[in-house]
């Protein structure tokens, strides 16, 4: 398949960004707070509780990843030359809300271990199998289709993908070294250029079959 979109992916998240920046920094602050509030809340209650720090560290989990799903949703829309709106951060679908949280489940399973596998099958797999979440909220798949067909698209592309996910990452940490305040602009930014990877791959395999066997390979 040979290149990727990087910077065309990386252009569409700065001038969407910009386009809508009053809009994305609300949505950043949404995103960061879904973060820290419940960690802050979880760290106050293992003073005394053990158990209840479990539980709202799980709640703060699953509301973070409700929100990453309403976010991916807005920057889709964008891609397809949609606003966004707020409302959009309300999951209107309780399976896809449950196929998203075991899709994460098992890609954290998968990506663990391969870690633990001497780190660099993990790094393969995170690449491999990125896109489940898009899938399940842009086609309504099962999470195991939602991994497989992110294993489908991400095929002979993944040396591109780990060099466009350090860029992504590299843009973040710079947000982070403005006082925080520069995350407002690069977490939209990175998510949206992600969210235009994903449609590009996409159109790419576009009329190819979902995979029967679930391939953990490293292709």
């Amino acid at each position: 398949m040979g290149m990727i979109p990087g910077r065309e992916s990386l252009d569409f998240g700065w001038e969407t960004t910009k386009k809508y920046l009053g809009f994305f920094i609300v949505i950043s602050i949404i995103v960061l707070l879904a973060q820290i509030v419940p960690r802050s809340l979880q760290n106050v209650a293992a003073e005394d509780v053990l158990i209840l720090a479990f539980l709202i560290g799980f709640a703060g989990w699953v509301i973070q990843k409700i929100i990453d799903m309403g976010f991916i949703k807005i920057c889709l829309k964008c891609c397809d030359n949609e606003k966004g709106e707020f409302s959009d951060l309300i999951p209107t679908s309780s399976q896809r809300v449950i196929n998203f949280i075991l899709g994460s489940i098992i890609y954290g399973v998968i990506v663990t271990v391969g870690t633990i596998l001497l780190i660099v099958p993990g790094i393969i797999w995170s690449l491999k199998f990125q896109f489940f979440g898009y899938f399940i909220i842009d086609e309504g798949l099962g999470p195991i289709d939602a991994l497989k067909k992110s294993g489908m698209i991400t095929k002979g592309v993944k040396g591109n993908l780990f060099v466009f996910a350090l860029v992504i990452v590299l843009i973040n940490i710079v947000g982070m070294l403005l006082l925080l305040v520069g995350l407002f602009v690069t977490i939209p930014l990175t998510t949206l250029a992600f969210s235009y990877m994903y449609r590009s791959l996409l159109k790419r395999n576009e009329g190819v079959a979902i995979p029967e066997n679930f391939d953990i390979s490293f292709r």
